[in-house]
């Protein structure tokens, strides 16, 4: 009864204008996620099929993993590009409108692929395959070169990242930065993500594909898109004033606007990186936030599609485990809301995390019958408590940061300190993913290759090691970084660094609290005494 009680007490601390803008972000981040469920679910189920089948139709050794890792890597590569513009771009626009105008054009390019498809011949999955598919035929899909999907995935991948960073950055202009309203409405928000992500993938693996096939399963998605789109766009500004950069101001209009951009973009780079490496504070976020982040990831769009194919004969089934994985998620970010005043860090949670991640052992001795879908649900119900760990990590974790971030604002000048850390660990999450989805996917293909592959291959050996060897070192990683902070070795903090981050501050900070917590990297980290002296006499 008193978790209760404390629920209904956080409630009255939000006031009308709060709740009104988070019941409209709430309602277009449900309809960006049951939408983006059924494009990312289609688009790896759909490339794991045609390379697949280009391997039979022309007799050559099958290099599917390699191309589905490269096209999803490369897609995270361009969001780096998407989260980067993010911090600049908030700076001069109101994020509601940034925020918007990213699902708008995102939107615009699922359909390309949609087009193509249709105009290169492909159809819908004929009637006689959706009761009972045949494992090798995709004779229905359009007559195109596969690769053909990666440079289109590329440029949603912009788009994909900047709304991606923007949803981990504008609840801090909803509702301020009070860490523990912070809390509720991260974790609020993750709830509802959730359950239409849960149904979103639950609908694209049982419904969408089995009736329209993984070429146009994904329809749905540039109408949520432009409905999020609409619906976003009806947040308030949020108090927001246009800043005035004076980077290259010397310089022509035209000439500003390309060489600020780069500009801009280091900067943005180079403050995330700063504020995290010479603070004591904040480098464990890196291993905590995108490390784990990276895991969960990987979990999802690299085992999941694998164990998929390769364990149970059915591509599409990858979004069943997903669901399975989505709904982990849901549980978890709803304790975090039911405890926000109970575990108060991120610790607990993140700890949590490390050792759930470990149920992936069982993967590699794991041999299921071919066909069979009851497998597949579970696999989706052992994928639940690895991704509820992440999740109550995730959320609690971003509040943090936000609460944290929104006291150091005052240190930049062109770019937003919340957005220049959030845009440096989601950027270095987007780089680990780039360089290792490929490269693991290729060794999966590899092992596959060397048993036999479409004559009775099998990939439990590399399953071995991309999942239990790869997440028990991410397991020991995350739970090394848990005892980095000041006062993060009880086994629940109340609070990191001697920081209280359960008040409100002004988003817009004084020269003083800047100077503030400039002295208290000075403290913490003597090696940078004359920068933060200098910065105090700029000043």
């Amino acid at each position: 009864m008193k978790v209760f009680k404390s629920v209904a007490e956080g409630f009255r601390e939000f006031t009308p204008k709060e709740k009104r803008n988070m019941i409209i972000y709430i309602v277009g981040i449900m309809l960006y996620k049951f939408g983006l469920e059924a494009f990312n679910g289609s688009i790896v189920a759909l490339a794991t099929n045609r390379y697949d089948y280009d391997a039979i139709t022309s007799n050559t050794t099958a290099k599917t993993f390699e191309r589905v890792g490269l096209l999803t890597g490369l897609n995270q590569a361009f969001q780096c590009v998407g989260s980067i513009l993010i911090a600049p771009l908030i700076k001069r626009f109101p994020t509601k409108n940034v925020l918007s105008c990213a699902i708008l054009v995102f939107g615009v390019f699922t359909a390309i692929l949609l087009i193509v498809d249709a105009a290169m011949g492909g159809t819908f999955v004929p009637a006689a395959f959706r009761e009972d598919h045949p494992e090798d035929d995709f004779s229905y899909y359009g007559d195109y070169n596969t690769d053909g999907m990666i440079p289109i995935y590329c440029v949603t991948g912009i788009a994909y990242g900047m709304v991606e960073l923007i949803r981990r950055v504008i609840p801090r202009d909803i509702v301020g930065g009070n860490v523990q309203k912070l809390r509720r409405m991260d974790s609020l928000v993750h709830i509802f993500y959730e359950i239409s992500g849960t149904a979103g993938a639950f609908c694209t693996a049982l419904a969408l594909i089995p009736s329209l096939g993984n070429n146009f399963s994904f329809i749905i998605t540039p109408i949520f898109f432009t409905l999020a789109s609409v619906v976003w766009f009806f947040i308030s500004k949020l108090g927001f004033k246009a800043a005035k950069p004076e980077v290259l101001g010397h310089q022509p209009t035209y000439v500003k606007a390309v060489l600020g951009g780069f500009w801009l973009f280091f900067e943005s780079i180079w403050t995330g990186m700063k504020l995290i490496f010479r603070c004591r504070k904040f480098v464990w976020l890196l291993p905590g936030y995108s490390i784990a982040l990276y895991a969960h990831r990987y979990l999802e769009n690299g085992i999941a599609p694998a164990v998929a194919r390769r364990y149970f004969g059915n591509a599409a089934w990858s979004q069943i485990m997903v669901g399975g994985s989505n709904f982990g998620e849901l549980l978890g970010a709803g304790f975090v809301f039911l405890f926000t005043n109970f575990i108060t860090t991120p610790m607990p949670w993140l700890r949590l995390d490390s050792l759930m991640l470990l149920i992936v052992w069982y993967l590699p001795f794991w041999y299921p019958p071919m066909g069979q879908v009851k497998y597949a649900w579970i696999a989706a119900a052992t994928f639940m408590p690895i991704s509820f760990g992440w999740a109550a990590g995730d959320v609690s974790l971003a509040a943090y940061i936000q609460a944290s971030l929104a006291r150091v604002e005052s240190q930049t000048t062109n770019v937003s300190a919340l957005g220049a850390v959030m845009a440096f660990l989601y950027s270095t999450y987007i780089v680990i993913y780039a360089i290792l989805s490929p490269v693991l996917g290729r060794y999966i293909d590899s092992v596959y290759n060397a048993t036999g592959g479409s004559d009775g291959g099998n990939i439990h050996g590399a399953i071995l090691n991309v999942a239990g060897v790869q997440f028990t070192v991410v397991s020991v990683l995350i739970m090394t970084s848990t005892f980095i902070p000041r006062g993060a070795f009880s086994l629940n903090p109340k609070m990191l660094s001697d920081e209280k981050l359960d008040t409100d501050v002004d988003i817009g900070l004084s020269e003083e609290s800047g100077l503030d917590m400039q002295q208290e990297v000075k403290t913490e980290s003597d090696g940078q005494e004359r920068d933060v002296e200098a910065a105090g006499t700029e000043k």
